[in-house]
């Protein structure tokens, strides 16, 4: 009786000493916050949880928003054993033996297996497709756990065999009921501005925000500790820690970005988007974010070199050499110091007018060269350069530009089945009108074809 007792306050003891994020775990999916597409009244997931009646499942979001609390709620709710792995440190005989075993439980027993595999994506293709036998049969009931995208990390095969649900970070209102459950947890008190900027820094995961929270309310028991006695090593009841701004600010004075291969390619695509749309406020944004997650700067200036020529092109001839420039940069300064060069490329390149032609004519001229006969070259652009040549028709008929006074003279220049087929359309904005300017628009034409497409797309664009 009294090693139980003992046992029992050894257990408290350890359990009070627990991360608070571990203290707060939820118990029945009533508790958990966030997620209400999943685990509201009507939502898929906990419909399938009261039912007992989930198959395997892949669970993928983002840090601290729930998905290791609700594999151990699914196991609590189900008839089937639980048992645990990490991707991180398991390996192909630990898979084995967990299949070894379930298999055995349900012959001799009848109960099934759910295998929690955390960290999913760690585990390579052959120990992923171990898993496959035993989840396809039902030997397993796979529940993967993945901050990464499943349809980058995941083998397919296993992929289909699995209902995948997305995790939302959390939102600014769950982060503070989180909060506030932390603060009653811990005894203690904060002001609505404290939780606020502890709320607004969580980047939605809930566990970085009740770490914080341990943090700044440690910090305000030392400092009251420090006003009670005058010593910052003496302790204090734990319900005179009051969390004001400074503690909550000073808490999350370091703080750590997500910044995983999903975060590179949504970053990367907004970063882009936000210079196609000509909005440098939200390109530096983006460019910030990359640098702050530790992004590789070249990465970032071969980004800017293709966008250079891809969405301004010939709208400013001076996009390509400053974004060059800015790889150079890169190159030659390095971090920190680089990062002004790549910003002085962003906003330039954010800011110049916007014309995709040269790029949408060698896409069009692509298909045709794809889809279409090659044809010949004409005889007279064939090269008549070298002995004999001339004995062959090549170069004959050839009109010399430089020859006229206008430095132009009509002439075909593709093969005759293409005579009519118009790539390059010139914008009608940025420098990319004076070449519409130079040429004039009828004649622009003429020098490119005899008859111009009464159904060509005015932006070279299919």
């Amino acid at each position: 009786m009294a090693d139980n007792l003992f046992a029992a306050a050894a257990e408290e003891r350890l359990k009070a000493r627990s991360p608070l994020a571990s203290r707060l775990r939820p118990s029945t999916l009533d508790d958990v916050v966030g997620q209400d597409h999943l685990l509201g009244p009507a939502g898929p997931l906990r419909r399938l949880v009261e039912m007992d009646r989930l198959s395997s499942v892949i669970l993928w979001g983002p840090p601290g928003t729930g998905k290791t609390t609700l594999a151990r709620l699914i196991a609590t709710a189900s008839s089937k054993q639980f048992v645990q792995l990490s991707a991180v440190n398991a390996s192909v005989k630990d898979v084995r033996e967990v299949i070894a075993d379930a298999e055995h439980v349900l012959g001799a027993h009848g109960r099934g297996t759910i295998l929690f595999l955390d960290e999913v994506h760690r585990f390579n293709k052959a120990q992923q497709d171990r898993l496959l036998p035993a989840v396809e049969s039902g030997v397993l009931v796979l529940i993967g756990a993945t901050t990464e995208n499943p349809f980058f990390e995941v083998n397919a095969p296993l992929r289909s065999r699995s209902t995948l649900f997305r995790l939302n970070p959390l939102e600014a209102p769950a982060i503070d009921q989180l909060l506030r459950r932390g603060l009653e947890a811990e005894r203690a008190t904060a002001t609505d501005e404290a939780i606020g900027h502890l709320a607004n820094n969580a980047s939605g995961d809930g566990r970085q925000a009740l770490t914080t929270l341990e943090v700044a309310i440690a910090l305000a028991a030392a400092e009251a500790a420090a006003d009670e006695t005058g010593d910052t090593g003496s302790g204090i009841p734990e319900a005179l820690a009051h969390v004001d701004l400074a503690h909550a600010e000073a808490a999350t004075d370091l703080k750590s970005l997500r910044y995983g291969r999903d975060e590179h390619y949504d970053i990367t695509s907004a970063f882009i988007k936000s210079m196609r749309g000509s909005d440098p406020d939200a390109a530096l944004y983006w460019l910030a974010r990359m640098l702050a997650a530790g992004e590789d700067p070249r990465f970032i200036a071969r980004r800017l070199v293709i966008f250079a020529s891809e969405d301004v092109g010939l709208a400013d001839h001076r996009a390509l050499l400053v974004a060059n420039a800015a790889a150079q940069a890169v190159e030659f300064v390095g971090l920190p110091e680089a990062r002004i060069n790549l910003a002085h490329a962003t906003v330039h390149l954010a800011a110049a007018p916007k014309s995709n032609s040269a790029y949408a004519g060698l896409n069009l001229a692509m298909a045709d060269v794809n889809e279409l006969p090659v044809g010949e070259v004409p005889m007279h652009l064939r090269d008549g350069s070298y002995q004999g040549a001339a004995s062959l028709g090549h170069g004959q008929a050839y009109r010399y530009p430089h020859d006229d006074p206008s430095g132009w003279v009509p002439q075909h220049h593709r093969p005759d089945h293409l005579a009519d087929r118009i790539y390059y359309t010139p914008k009608s904005h940025g420098e990319e009108a004076e070449i519409i300017a130079r040429f004039g628009p009828a004649e622009a034409v003429e020098v490119r074809s005899q008859t111009r497409r009464a159904d060509g797309p005015e932006d070279g664009s299919s």
